[in-house]
């Protein structure tokens, strides 16, 4: 009995060390977030992709409808009818009728078929247009996705940049908590003034009060991260930025990037399908002038024989097969008017198309060159902590021996950590315009 209680305790102490054990796993999946990690939850979670998946299930639908067009409608019906006497006015209307005889019971049961043969394209242009909305819908949603992917990108590096911030400022703070008790004791000394002990107090007053609002942008960019990637609102996400993730990454010709923007941008793409359906619509629109063929059917049974003469009380059968040929002669006056909309609709599709090239080149240029000044901004940054660290060096040095002023060394230290700030900024920046011109190109 006693081997069965401890072999239980040691199954539920098991359970329970395996259950922390995955929570860990867990948290640890949450807060260490990569940029691939963040896209692929995103694709999972994003509502506005759910919707676009959704529209391309019904233009899927849309277009299996529009095939099933080409098959024949096949009907069957029946009718049951009470038949009221029949009043024959051989003396005028004023006059009292006399009644004809009619059988009051009146059935009919059968069936009739068509199969379209020829209706000047329509069927054909309507699935041709049903496949090019399907295409349409697909690249809206690799769209969405690309927005979305840049969207999660700036949420996940402001998230970064903010911490790089805060442990830049941290280590400040301590910095500058040394420093106060330093000119603490030089004021105790008599070597400085109480003036120079409220500045430094002030100076680290304002950082602490920096440090807040660091904090507090983190926990915001955090949150917009958590609503696109499906994670809790207070959790605070901790990105993993590779060493040399955010260093400079050498550009191709920007030729080589308008080539990749004429087969790869999804604006581009957009237009072109767009274009497509203006076409589709001038071809649908230009046929409602001809003719339409198609072949019929019908048999029914009937209760009694009232079709033909001479009539009898009797049930009977009756089929016919057949072409049914209808020509829109209205339609070659009427007609007119839609085909001038959908050339003109065409044309401007056109001139759009037109548009949306200029743009894309613009865009692509711009993103190009931004690119390659925010390098430079990175290589300038790295030079000016190298030129403030020696500054700061020497003033410390400088105020410490009595050479120069405080505020001389709290413009040092701020320069300083202002250009630790820039180097992060700018890194920050140049991945950010870099997934820009990826973006341009429809590669993100």
């Amino acid at each position: 009995m006693n081997f069965i209680r401890y072999k239980r305790n040691f199954c539920l102490w098991m359970a329970f060390l395996l259950l922390t054990v995955f929570a860990h796993a867990q948290d640890i999946q949450n807060d260490n977030l990569t940029i691939n990690r963040v896209w692929a939850l995103v694709d999972s979670n994003s509502k506005k992709l759910e919707m676009q998946n959704i529209n391309i299930a019904a233009n899927e639908a849309h277009l299996k409808v529009s095939k099933a067009e080409r098959l024949p409608e096949i009907s069957a019906g029946g009718t049951y009818a009470y038949v009221f006497p029949l009043p024959i006015y051989e003396n005028g209307l004023f006059h009292t009728p006399s009644q004809f005889p009619v059988v009051s019971t009146y059935y009919k049961a059968g069936a009739d078929a068509y199969l379209n043969i020829y209706n000047g394209g329509k069927t054909n242009t309507e699935i041709a247009a049903s496949k090019v909305e399907y295409e349409l819908s697909n690249v809206l949603r690799n769209q969405s996705k690309q927005e979305i992917h840049y969207t999660a990108a700036v949420y996940f590096y402001d998230v970064f940049r903010n911490i790089s911030y805060k442990r830049l400022l941290e280590q400040d703070i301590r910095d500058r908590e040394k420093q106060l008790a330093e000119i603490n004791q030089l004021y105790k000394n008599g070597a400085v003034l109480k003036s120079d002990v409220l500045r430094a107090e002030l100076r680290l007053s304002k950082q602490k009060m920096l440090l807040t609002e660091i904090e507090n942008s983190i926990k915001i960019a955090s949150q917009k991260l958590n609503i696109l990637t499906g994670g809790k609102d207070d959790e605070l996400v901790n990105p993993q930025i590779s060493e040399y993730e955010t260093d400079a990454i050498a550009l191709k010709e920007i030729d080589s990037y308008f080539d990749s923007a004429k087969g790869s941008s999804y604006k581009l793409q957009i237009s072109e399908k767009e274009h497509e359906l203006a076409r589709l619509k001038l071809k649908n629109v230009k046929s409602n002038i001809l003719p339409t063929l198609g072949f019929f059917g019908e048999y029914a049974f009937a209760y009694p024989q009232i079709q033909f003469y001479p009539y009898t009380l009797s049930l009977y059968s009756n089929g016919m097969v057949g072409l049914k040929l209808k020509i829109p002669i209205s339609s070659w006056y009427t007609n007119q008017h839609k085909v001038k909309e959908a050339q003109i609709r065409l044309q401007q599709q056109e001139v759009e198309d037109e548009e949306v090239k200029d743009n894309i080149r613009q865009e692509v240029q711009e993103n190009y060159i931004r690119y390659r000044e925010s390098v430079q901004r990175i290589n300038l940054a790295e030079e000016n902590i190298k030129q403030a660290s020696e500054s700061y060096r020497i003033v410390q040095n400088t105020y410490f021996n009595q050479l120069s002023l405080l505020t001389d060394l709290l413009d040092a230290e701020t320069q300083l950590l202002q250009s630790k700030f820039e180097l992060t900024t700018a890194k920050v920046n140049a991945k950010m315009q870099y997934y820009q011109l990826q973006k341009a190109i429809g590669n993100l």
